[in-house]
């Protein structure tokens, strides 16, 4: 198992032979292999730039501060750069026979920059090239989701998404389902001893809440990588392919959202019946008689991976088939967009969820359900303000002696001068004990910002803010 690089760009690595290709530029490679993958272009004349380094760049330099090539060099490969990039003029007219000897002992590829190439083409070239990797990229992701989605639509929806996913990657897709079942599969065949290394990793996974979602690792000459459907019954999807290719991850998890919501009434006996209780409720039906005594959790959610099927996933992976996914973000901001709502019957588990803030209100029966909207609204308003991935509605306390309608009355006279972006900042300010950097943090926007929203708080309203009373009003008030 390995997290992401939180120092790797977003856009795919372009391969030094790809730059060397473009003739414009007239690089050579003077030492070390060509095939290596580039992440970004750094030009530093430091004498020791390894504190400068991310690891995996382009290293540019004119030699000015070079006095010792070996030390240098390996000080760079130390860095986990990946080559190096040496413009002769005005500092040496040929690179150092030092240097290329440093960089052929310790592998590091040596680029010769001729003088009519600034180190800025080089750069550009770069990125253009690292854009155009990152078309075809989302290019082949987009094309997959389409032909998975297609797949979802045959009468053998199961099979059928696995052969496309196994034709997209080029490789073998196994769905394993619950100890002692047989795995249905598609795509080509794969060495034994790669198999028998795929079951051993989806095993890794199995159905325990709370566990990893994904595990990866070699066997038989393959690359493979396991991912654990949404539910906690232990289905599990493995991929066997040669190479892992950009988009490869985001094309695999495509297909564990739709076989996760293909395989969901094997896995949940009651989606059938909860689907009839909402037609009797469209029908007519009370919400008791319709969706039952309960108890249920409604559930306020932000975050996903930005893909459509990212709310039916969160859906898939809490056990509910009752789904509001929201609306997106207008190009102006987050002001306008809604979250993620969903119900949970009182059976259902509720975990934090990888990527998401979750907000819950208390159990509740259908007649109370509204309230609990309301509870999930402000649970997600706090997790969000707190940056903490689940918080669930907190009893009342001495908020609960008062009666509800007069406090909102008195909450909307009293905040009536404020607009929501500033009132959502002193809520968020309150909450935080008046930091103004972890509300900086918290709100996105700019520390002197937040300290301008307070102030002009305080102004509009009429009160010092210092005051623990006043604070302590406010809070009651936003609340």
């Amino acid at each position: 198992m390995a997290a992401p690089d939180p120092a790797t760009p977003p856009a795919p690595p372009v391969p030094l032979t790809a730059l060397l290709a473009r003739k414009e530029l007239g690089l050579r490679l003077l030492a070390g292999p060509g095939e290596v993958s580039l992440h970004w272009v750094h030009t530093s004349e430091m004498a020791d730039p390894y504190p400068y380094l991310l690891g995996g760049e382009l290293l540019m330099t004119a030699g000015v501060q070079l006095t010792d090539p070996a030390h240098y060099v390996a000080r760079v490969v130390a860095a986990g750069a990946a080559a190096l990039g040496f413009g002769v003029t005005p500092v040496y007219d040929t690179v150092p026979t030092a240097l290329i000897e440093a960089c052929e002992r310790h592998g590091l590829p040596l680029l010769e920059v001729p003088p009519a190439t600034p180190f800025t083409a080089v750069a550009r070239a770069l990125w253009r090239l690292m854009a155009q990797a990152r078309t075809n990229e989302l290019r082949r992701v987009s094309e997959a989701q389409q032909s998975l989605a297609a797949a979802a639509a045959r009468p053998a929806p199961v099979p059928a998404v696995l052969g496309a996913l196994a034709a997209r990657l080029g490789g073998r897709a196994v769905l394993f389902g619950p100890e002692g079942t047989e795995p249905t599969a598609a795509g080509r065949e794969i060495p034994a001893e790669a198999a028998r290394a795929l079951t051993e990793l989806a095993g890794v996974l199995g159905p325990r809440p709370g566990g990893p979602a994904t595990a990866s690792g070699d066997g038989g000459g393959l690359r493979l990588t396991a991912y654990a459907l949404g539910g906690g019954e232990g289905l599990t999807l493995g991929v066997a392919t040669e190479t892992r290719e950009p988009g490869d991850h985001t094309i695999a998890g495509v297909a564990v959202v739709l076989l996760s919501l293909l395989t969901a009434p094997h896995r949940a006996a009651d989606v059938t019946p909860r689907d009839t209780a909402l037609v009797r409720l469209l029908l007519g039906a009370s919400p008791a008689d319709a969706l039952g005594p309960g108890p249920w959790t409604v559930v306020h959610a932000r975050g996903g991976d930005g893909t459509p099927f990212a709310a039916a996933s969160l859906a898939a992976a809490l056990g509910t088939a009752l789904l509001d996914p929201g609306t997106a973000p207008d190009d102006d901001g987050e002001d306008h967009a809604t979250p993620v709502r969903l119900v949970l019957p009182g059976s259902a588990p509720l975990t934090a969820q990888p990527g998401w803030t979750l907000g819950a209100g208390a159990p509740a029966g259908p007649g109370a359900l509204a309230a609990a909207d309301a509870q999930a609204a402000r649970a997600l308003r706090r997790a969000e303000a707190t940056r903490t991935p689940l918080v669930r509605h907190r009893p009342s306390g001495l908020a609960g002696l008062v009666d509800e309608d007069e406090a909102a009355a008195y909450a909307r006279e009293l905040l009536a001068p404020l607009t929501p972006p500033l009132a959502e900042t002193l809520r968020t300010w309150l909450s935080l004990h008046g930091s103004w950097d972890r509300t900086a943090a918290a709100t996105d926007i700019h520390r002197n910002t937040v300290r301008q929203r307070i102030a002009r708080c305080a102004a509009l309203l009429g009160r010092d803010l210092d005051d623990p009373d006043v604070r302590m009003e406010l809070w009651f008030a936003l609340r």
